[in-house]
């Protein structure tokens, strides 16, 4: 094979920019989550630079050598185990118009995915990207402490004024603020998915932490983020975040002090999530013994009305097993579904948005087709993991812990058809492709 990095080398420096700007590209999507509608314009942005300049780059003779042939198929696969879901289910999805249109905005994220695994794939690319999302998550963990103790999220806090400054109006409704019952962070109160996020982005920042300063500093960055993740009151985050540190803690430490230092971390967390008098948590620690009652009117409280979310999942699998009842039409297929329409559900007024289990969900929403194709995604990754040499597990080690924490099926989720959740999964799935295919100098994997 020709090396790819002989043939980067050599091409003018307009040929090489999609790769010299990916991690800018990468890092500034993260780091604009929590204003959503700015971080979609980035991701769509970075899709069409890729676009254009992969067609002008086809016209002077050939695609450069920014990726190697697997990773631009593994890349390509993870896609489309997304994707082709999305297409089937719109054939005869609740609301066409809707399934549709997410059908035809889902092909974005293929440029962008193949973007995001540029940035992960030589040495020097990698080590700016991984160092700026753990970055991040240590400048979002400190903000969100800063909350903690003082009652407000400076980050937040410098985002709202600009927003006032911009037209008079604030991030958030005032019936948000007084509503907001967890740590919420950058993210601000009416956009409460503070948690979840840390919780799946901490392996870049454990790893990076831990690659520096070994077995004390991955220490202390667990307790401060596990402090952070606490507050913030997501019980599915704290499952998320037990298996990141079981799971880069235990290589480092080993058996025997993992297991010392996790009681540790969780008398420290605990401590100080009851001592910074968090009612949330503590209302959410209640609730959650309500499950040992047995009763199925505690349980379904114990899961903030999630069993009757699931029993409306299971409804619309019975109904449309083939093909789902369309991306994001779970809503549109509630009211049918519904096992318990006479009374209040656990959130109120109005029907559930999505499944929130990523098995229900791509049921629901994709049928057996679907779940088809998503476990051949998963399939295809882990092969890829199987054959690829101990020193590309060890580089894509962050972005593989990530994503497997993420789409971890024994826990609840957000909605992986939804613009920021899809976009952070498969963002996390090119960093893994990128990285663990990477074709390194000397022609090594």
């Amino acid at each position: 094979m020709v090396n790819s990095f002989a043939d980067a080398a050599s091409l003018p420096p307009a040929a090489r920019l999609p790769g010299r700007w990916a991690p800018a590209w990468v890092i500034a999507f993260v780091a604009l989550w929590p204003a959503p509608g700015i971080a979609e314009a980035v991701l769509v942005l970075g899709a069409l630079f890729t676009v254009v300049r992969l067609l002008q780059l086809r016209a002077r003779g050939g695609i450069a050598p920014l990726l190697s042939v697997p990773a631009w198929a593994l890349t390509g696969v993870l896609f489309l185990a997304y994707w082709l879901p999305q297409l089937f289910s719109a054939m005869d999805a609740a609301d066409p118009a809707k399934a549709w249109g997410k059908v035809a905005g889902g092909l974005r994220y293929l440029p962008f995915m193949w973007l995001v695994a540029v940035a992960v794939a030589t040495s020097g690319r990698r080590r700016t990207t991984f160092i700026g999302l753990a970055v991040i998550v240590g400048l979002w963990t400190l903000d969100a402490l800063a909350q903690a103790l003082f009652g407000t999220s400076p980050l937040f806090w410098s985002m709202d004024q600009l927003k006032w400054l911009i037209n008079g109006r604030g991030l958030c409704s005032a019936e948000d603020l007084a509503a907001v019952d967890r740590l919420s962070g950058v993210f601000g109160p009416c956009n409460l998915k503070f948690g979840q996020v840390l919780a799946s982005m901490a392996p870049f920042a454990l790893f990076a932490v831990a690659a520096r300063w070994r077995r004390w500093g991955w220490l202390l960055a667990a307790v401060l983020i596990g402090a952070v993740v606490v507050l913030a009151g997501s019980r599915a985050s704290w499952i998320t975040y037990g298996l990141v540190l079981l799971f880069s803690g235990w290589r480092l430490l080993g058996g025997k002090w993992m297991a010392l230092l996790l009681l540790l971390l969780a008398g420290v967390v605990g401590v100080a999530a009851l001592g910074a008098g968090s009612p949330q948590v503590r209302e959410r620690i209640a609730r959650t013994t309500l499950a040992l009652s047995g009763d199925r009117a505690s349980v379904n409280e114990a899961l903030s009305g999630r069993s009757q979310i699931w029993g409306a999942a299971l409804c619309m699998v019975r109904e449309h097993p083939v093909n789902g009842v369309g991306t994001r039409g779970f809503r549109d297929a509630w009211p049918e579904c519904d096992p318990a329409p006479a009374q209040t559900a656990a959130w109120g007024q109005g029907p559930a948005l999505h499944a929130h289990q990523i098995v229900l969900e791509i049921l629901a929403e994709t049928g057996v087709v679907g779940l088809l194709l998503w476990l051949a995604g998963a399939a295809m990754a882990l092969r890829a993991w199987r054959y690829a040499s101990a020193a590309a597990r060890e580089r894509a080690r962050p972005a593989a812990l990530a994503l497997a924490v993420t789409v971890f099926p024994l826990n609840t989720h957000l909605a992986f058809y939804s613009a920021f959740w899809g976009g952070l999964t498969l963002l996390l799935a090119a960093l893994y492709a990128g990285a663990l295919l990477a074709e390194e100098p000397g022609g090594a994997r």
